[in-house]
Formats: C-alpha cells, structure tokens, sequence
C-alpha cells in the first residue's frame, strides 16, 4: 500500500489526535504551524502548556498527540506562503489537507477547499471547527462544547453543581470523526478518482452521542432520567460503586439475568426480593438496593467481592488510578511509546485498535519549524529560495 501524506495546518488537540491516528498507521504527516507574529510564543500554542519535559517547545501535553510527525513553520497570512503551500501539495502528492482554525479565515489563508481542490482535484479536505461552516466565527473549546451540548449537565451528582469530564471527550470525538471520515473518502476517491471535502463540527459531533438520553424528551420521560446521576446508571439497577472495608468496588448489574446470579451469591442473597426481580421493580426500590448493597459490600474486602462477582460473571472491578492503569497487563503490551532526546522513553496511549503494521514506536515531536528548510527543499525549493524566503518571514 502507496504511504499517504497528509498536510495538517493544526493546533490544540482535536485535530492532532485525528493525524496521530494517521502517524500510528506509518503515513506521513507535516503539521503546519504559523510564523511569528512578536504577539506570544511561536507556533501551536500547545507546545507550551505543560511541564518542560524536553525543552521550551515540547512540554508535556504536547508531545503525545504530536509524535511521529514533521514540524514546518509558513505564514499563511502572506500571498507567498499560499503558492508554497500549493507546490507542496503538488510536489509532495498529498492525499489529506487537514485544519482547525474558525471557518472565517479558511479563504483569506488560501486553506479553502475551493482554492485547494483546484490545485490537486483529489485532495482530501478536512476542517474540524466549533459548529461547522455555517457559524464560521465561532470559536471552540471542548469544555465551553460540554457544556454548551449538554455533557457537563448529564456529569456529577444530582445534588452537586455540573461537572466536566476528565477527558477532553469532544476533542477526541472530533479527532475521530475526522479520521473515519478520511477513511470513507479514500475508499471513495479509489472508486470515482475524486476529493472530497469533509467539515466536522465539535457541536454536532458531540450531540451525536447524546444517544441514551436526547431522545428521551420526546418520549416523555421524567427529568431525573435525563440529568446528573452520580455513578450510577440510570436505567440499569444496581450500577454503582459501593464501599468495601479496604475501599471501593464499582459493579454493574446489566440485566436480570445478571440480577439473579448476583442475588444467587449468598452474602447478596439478603438483597433479592419479589419486587427487584425486573429491573422496572429494582427502579421502584432504586435508594433502597443502594443502601443494602452498601451494607453488603462494607462487610468484606475488595478482593473477596471481586471474586465472587468475577465468578457470577458480573462485570466489576477496584477503581483504578492512572498509574495502575499504565500497568494493566491486559493493556502493557499494547501502549506506544516514543523515545524524548536524552532517550528516556515515554509510554503513552495505545492505539484503539490493533493494526498489522502499525507503528507503536514512534518518533519524539519535532520542534518548531524543525522540517521546514527539508520539506521546502524536497519541493523543489533551492537553498537560496528558502534563504529568501526566511529573511522575508514567509517560513521560520
């Protein structure tokens, strides 16, 4: 299979996450960044947000979705800096131009998919921004997004203010629209020879997966079906994390045939009744099989529920921090890792889904600008037109 290579004018964290994805299958990715404008640091402002694991512009919370990628710096804002993009795209037959920046400015910046697909008409397009094209000046942040779409509302204790999440879920989402998206228009574009453009909207994304609960409004449905509920589910009873004497278990109780084998357990045997039988009768008595699991499950430690659950096969587990996470054995073999320059290597996420191929070793983020006099030259550029190019601030 030929290697894609993919032009990403990108910052922040939902469309690095998408191009990340497309680095951890072996293709090539050039992130463009902006050159400097003496009003804040250079580049994508991420480079900075972090500890100083490496140096200034490669703190922590840059360097794992920006691994395995090349860094060059072109100032879009200059007619110049269009035609070099337009030859790179030429001279480098890139599959996917990709960017995240609010819809307003695509044209002025030369980014359009109009002017692009006229320079290569198979180019793949894709622009992630708050609501999409038609609300071209909004700016978006994945936590104004939660709580713009309802997320943060659905999030906490039904007694306690709303919550975030802890993950930055719409820029993920986003990221991973983008890339199943390039997906379909690559199996497209090999069948009808044609580009694509694609526009994801974090708004619409994001209500993509209101799924349990948006369509609960018009089914008539009471409000604390569709608020906060804490840590538990609110269909299926009991889902819930329940004190131990040594600390937490989380178990979830998915239907009554799941119901009946916890209540066969005999410690949990007291919690059966005639009623909690359905899961619309465990409904009925919601509070109260809360508070006789809990008088359950404080009488013994962790490990002996978890055996008996495991045993029933009823999905439960310890609540376990980040750190115990990373040693999971069921995930240790599958986590990437990059390699920071004074080779101490990071573990990091593993990929959602094994692919033959793929790379799980990936090299550390460039710093900025790092590729730029190597791509322009693998252009056609000469050494004096990037010279030129330098001292005029159409690259850095």
């Amino acid at each position: 299979m030929r290697r894609r290579t993919v032009l990403s004018m990108e910052q922040a964290l939902s469309l690095p996450s998408a191009t990340l994805r497309f680095a951890q299958l072996g293709w090539r990715v050039i992130r463009i960044e902006s050159t400097p404008t003496g009003a804040g640091l250079p580049g994508d402002p991420n480079r900075y947000i972090g500890s100083r694991v490496a140096d200034e512009d490669r703190r922590s919370y840059f360097v794992a979705p920006n691994v395995g990628k090349e860094a060059i710096a072109l100032n879009l804002k200059d007619p110049r800096g269009h035609a070099v993009l337009q030859r790179l795209l030429r001279a480098l037959d890139v599959d996917v131009f990709c960017c995240n920046t609010v819809p307003s400015r695509y044209a002025s910046l030369g980014i359009d998919y109009e002017t692009l697909s006229s320079v290569k008409p198979d180019l793949i397009w894709a622009g992630i921004s708050a609501m999409g094209p038609r609300f071209p000046e909004a700016p978006g942040y994945d936590p104004v997004i939660q709580a713009m779409v309802g997320y943060m509302e659905v999030t906490g204790d039904p007694d306690g203010p709303p919550m975030l999440t802890g993950i930055p879920v719409i820029d993920l989402k986003a990221g991973d629209e983008v890339y199943a998206n390039v997906m379909a228009a690559l199996l497209e574009r090999h069948e009808s020879g044609r580009g694509t453009r694609i526009d994801v909207s974090m708004l619409q994304a994001a209500a993509s997966w209101l799924t349990t609960v948006l369509p609960l409004i018009d089914f008539g449905c009471q409000p604390n079906e569709i608020t906060r509920a804490g840590n538990e589910h609110r269909k299926f009873i009991p889902t819930n994390v329940y004190p131990t004497s040594d600390g937490y278990v989380f178990l979830a109780i998915g239907s009554d045939v799941q119901w009946r084998r916890l209540t066969a357990i005999p410690k949990f045997g007291p919690v059966g009744n005639e009623v909690r039988a359905t899961n619309e009768g465990r409904h009925a008595e919601r509070e109260a099989i809360h508070r006789d699991m809990a008088a359950v499950t404080r009488q013994y430690r962790s490990e002996e529920i978890l055996a008996d659950l495991r045993a029933a096969t009823i999905p439960a587990t310890r609540i376990l921090d980040l750190r115990q996470v990373i040693e999971l054995p069921q995930l240790s073999d599958r986590l990437t890792r990059t390699t920071m320059p004074d080779g101490h290597v990071v573990r990091m996420q593993p990929m959602a889904v094994d692919v033959e191929g793929a790379r799980t070793e990936l090299p550390f983020p460039p710093r900025y600008g790092a590729d730029t006099d190597r791509v322009l030259a693998e252009a056609g550029y000469s050494a004096g037109d990037v010279q030129a190019f330098r001292s005029e601030r159409v690259i850095a």
